[in-house]
C-alpha cells in the first residue's frame, strides 16, 4: 500500500464530499465532521453508479440512481436495493492539512 496525496482538508466542507483520483483509482472523500473524513469507492455496488453525485448525511451516502444507502465509516450497506458493500481506504491528514488516501499497489 501506498499513500497518496489529494487534497487540502479544507477543501472538503464538512457534510460534503468530493472526487478525487489516489493511486489511479476514482474515489469519493466523504468530510463527516470537522476532523473525520473518509474515502470510499465512487461506485455504486447496485448499478455503478457514481456515489460522488448523491446526497452525504452525516455518515451515510445516498445513491442519486435507485436510493442505495451506504455507511461511509465502514462500506456497509443501509438500505437496499443495494445487497454488497462498498469499498473503503485509510485516510490520514498531515500536518499541513493535506488529506491522503492508502490504496493497494497494482
Amino acid at each position: 500500500m501506498s499513500w497518496n496525496r489529494t487534497l487540502k482538508l479544507d477543501q472538503v466542507p464538512v457534510g460534503q464530499t468530493r472526487t478525487v483520483e489516489a493511486g489511479g483509482e476514482p474515489l469519493l472523500l466523504c468530510r463527516v465532521a470537522s476532523e473525520e473524513i473518509y474515502a470510499i469507492e465512487d461506485t455504486c455496488s447496485h448499478d455503478d453508479g457514481p456515489l460522488g453525485q448523491g446526497t452525504l448525511d452525516g455518515a451515510r451516502i445516498q445513491c442519486p440512481r435507485h436510493g442505495a444507502i451506504f455507511d461511509v465509516r465502514s462500506g456497509q450497506v443501509m438500505r437496499m436495493p443495494a445487497a454488497a458493500g462498498i469499498e473503503t481506504f485509510p485516510v490520514r491528514v498531515t500536518d499541513d492539512g493535506w488529506v491522503e488516501v492508502s490504496v493497494e499497489d497494482a
